[in-house]
Formats: structure tokens, C-alpha cells, sequence
């Protein structure tokens, strides 16, 4: 049996490529081992089956953007941990395959609502993160909250026009009930805590917050403290 030797230098003796070339095609996910893709060219392989897919390219993998739906009163790092392979949605598994890469250098954008679950989108693409962050007072987000109490005389039409609580203004924002005791919020760049003021100033009071929507990308079917790759088609 042959010695161990790293899977892009396996590869440069199969192929002919160069060192960067082989690099690229195991990050791209274009290489099997054994009929298993492998994206690690430090990997180490022996007698093993090594082969290149026929239609792989020697680029560098295009930046991606996870869409995470968060259980509530987690910190980023604790929801970066649940960024791996096992944990995309099992709908959304087809069409782009998971690669260790897709989990390195992530950037959260649009932070949450403190102690709100839902949509939280972690990217490698800079032109994402700068949308999320220079253009945030133009982008529409939606929560869904969780409500209990009764809501004072003609509150939601209030909230609709701005009102003041406590000596805070508080800015005009879309409200309607979605059930008896859940409302749906739909606001530009909200700043922190300012649901809860929401609620507070109509006498209602605050069970659980869920963010589902940032512009036009929606977390949709993804179960809690799962995720999925955003699709080219959406946009923020």
C-alpha cells in the first residue's frame, strides 16, 4: 500500500494540473474520493478511487449567503454553530451542494430584535453586506409578535401614524393582526427594543418575536435552527 499523500497532490499526478488548479477544483466540490466529494486538498488518500468531475472548473467558489432561522436568545457565535452540512433544511437540499468553504468567513447583516427568533442571513458576499448595511433604512423587515393583554382603543391605527410613549417618539409602522393574539409588524430598519415599545404603548405585552422576512427574501418553510443557500433569484 502506498504512503498517505495529500489529495491535490494526488490529483496533479492524475491530472496534470497545476498545484493552484488542483486547490480550486477540491474547494469547488468538483473532486471525489471514493465516490464521496471531498473539498479539503490537505486531505490524505492512499489506494483510494480518485476522480474529477468532467465538467469542473478551475475557479474559486462563488461567495454564498446563508439564511438561518435562529432560535430565539442566541448570540451570533452560538448561531454561527449551527451553520454545518447536517443542518440545512431538508427542502432545500438539492441544486447547491454544502462545502466546508460555504461555512468560513460569514459576516452577519440586519441584526434581530433582542430576544426574537427567526431569519438571520450570514454571507461571504460583500456586495450583500453592504446592501444590508448602507441601505438598511430603505429595506422593509417583517416580525410576527406574539402578543397578550388588550390592545387600547383604536391601536393599531395609532401605531400607523407614530405616537409617543414614555418621551419617546416612536415612528409610524405597518400593524395588523394576523391571529387573536399575534400581530405582524412591518417596518424599515428598526432599531433596538422598539417592538416591545410598540406593543407597550397599546397595552399589550410581549410573549415571543419572529423575524421572517428582510426585503424580498423570506425564511419561509425552514424549521427552527435549521438554514438554506439564498437562491440568485432573491433579492434583498
Amino acid at each position: 500500500m502506498s504512503e498517505p499523500i495529500r489529495l491535490s497532490k494526488r490529483l496533479i499526478e492524475l491530472v496534470g494540473c497545476s498545484r493552484r488548479e488542483a486547490e480550486l477544483f477540491i474547494e469547488g466540490g468538483w473532486v471525489t474520493v471514493d465516490g464521496e466529494v471531498i473539498d479539503e486538498p490537505q486531505y490524505k488518500v492512499a489506494a483510494q478511487k480518485v476522480e474529477l468531475d468532467p465538467e469542473a472548473k478551475a475557479t474559486a467558489p462563488e461567495p454564498v449567503t446563508l439564511l438561518l432561522h435562529q432560535p430565539a436568545g442566541l448570540d451570533l457565535d452560538s448561531a454561527l454553530q449551527l451553520l454545518r452540512a447536517d443542518t440545512l433544511s431538508e427542502e432545500h437540499r438539492y441544486g447547491k451542494r454544502p462545502l466546508k468553504g460555504h461555512f468560513l468567513r460569514l459576516t452577519a447583516g440586519a441584526d434581530l430584535q433582542a430576544g426574537a427568533s427567526g431569519l438571520v442571513v450570514f454571507t461571504q458576499d460583500w456586495k450583500i453586506l453592504r446592501k444590508l448595511t448602507a441601505d438598511a433604512a430603505k429595506i422593509e423587515q417583517e416580525y410576527v409578535v406574539e402578543v397578550s393583554g388588550d390592545i387600547v382603543e383604536h391601536g393599531l391605527n395609532r401605531l400607523s401614524h407614530g405616537l409617543t410613549y414614555k418621551g419617546r417618539e416612536l415612528p409610524a409602522v405597518k400593524a395588523s393582526w394576523q391571529n387573536e393574539n399575534r400581530l405582524r409588524f412591518a417596518m424599515k430598519n428598526p432599531q433596538p427594543g422598539v417592538i416591545a415599545l410598540f406593543c407597550q404603548a397599546v397595552g399589550l405585552k410581549v410573549v415571543a418575536i419572529r423575524r421572517i422576512r428582510i426585503g424580498g427574501v423570506s425564511i419561509g418553510k425552514v424549521p427552527v435552527g435549521q438554514w438554506r443557500y439564498l437562491s440568485a433569484k432573491e433579492k434583498f
